[in-house]
């Protein structure tokens, strides 16, 4: 997840923040347009993007991407606004997020460790942008911190698996049976953000795991969605449906588990030019959500 945020010549960010240019700040030209119909309706879903799908583009043109799309959520990531952002940096992102008309719903995927002064930093950091979640890589023995810190923040942890992570060897967490006999015992906002491309790609090395399934495992658990279809031939991801993804029986099963989260569409095919494979997602999605 790799890109760098950029607000417009009109404002002003500073670059207090680690590891942001004065030129990653540069405006892009680029003209924000509406969507002709406006935000799109989900049927009850929340849906937004994860930015990472835009990571070849500044934050200020993702946000126009997104708005375009009839999107009004979005799951950040760090290089659109990064967590070592300062107070004054942060309440600019807030601004243009809003005159954009895009909610920040979730921000990940971030790791933590058994830091509890690190991990805090990064709650304060989620509790000032206004999300509900982050999506995360957990190191085994952060869940005592993350008990204590889910519980004064009410910012759930939504653990994110990520396939094969080699060519031998499956992500730690790559599956809902491994995510819930870790977290079973830790606080009920510690669950997961399923991400239907990697549980797929778990096939790679023999592990075929169905994402429905996987949904119905985490039941309650279930806080966030990155929701991507994968050929595991041509080993990356396609417009829903072209693949082997179900999106009717996954919306299914997030009915059943009672599904209050996220939905994130996040297409990492073609970061140069996705918006035209990512608004066939978003039709389908919005399609298969009037059914579900």
């Amino acid at each position: 997840m790799k890109s760098l945020n950029s607000l417009s010549r009109r404002r002003f960010l500073g670059t207090g923040a680690a590891g942001i240019a004065g030129a990653a700040f540069a405006w892009t030209n680029a003209r924000a347009e509406k969507p002709e119909t406006g935000p799109i309706d989900f049927n009850g879903f929340t849906v937004g993007v994860q930015s990472y799908t835009f990571r070849k583009f500044t934050l200020e043109k993702a946000l126009d991407l997104t708005r375009g799309l009839g999107l009004k959520y979005a799951e950040f990531f760090r290089q659109h606004i990064p967590p070592t952002s300062t107070p004054e940096q942060l309440k600019a992102f807030k601004k243009l997020l809003a005159e954009y008309g895009i909610a920040p719903i979730a921000f990940g995927v971030e790791r933590f460790t058994k830091n509890h002064d690190g991990n805090k930093k990064m709650f304060d950091f989620g509790k000032e942008l206004g999300i509900q979640h982050i999506s995360a890589d957990p190191d085994p023995d952060s869940f005592d911190s993350l008990d204590k810190l889910v519980e004064e923040y009410k910012i759930s942890i939504a653990i994110h698996p990520h396939g094969p992570a080699g060519k031998n060897a499956l992500h730690r967490w790559y599956s809902a049976e491994v995510i819930m006999k870790a977290v079973k015992d830790h606080h009920p906002l510690i669950g997961t953000c399923l991400d239907t491309g990697h549980l797929i790609r778990a096939a790679q090395l023999g592990k075929k795991l169905d994402p429905a399934q996987e949904i119905r495992t985490m039941g309650a658990r279930n806080f966030g969605i990155h929701l991507k279809d994968h050929d595991n031939e041509a080993k990356r991801d396609v417009i829903y449906g072209k693949g082997v993804l179900n999106v009717p029986e996954v919306l299914k099963a997030l009915r059943e588990v009672k599904f209050k989260g996220y939905i994130s569409i996040e297409y990492e095919h073609n970061p140069d030019d996705p918006t035209s494979d990512v608004r066939e997602c978003v039709a389908i999605l919005r399609d298969a959500a009037k059914k579900a």
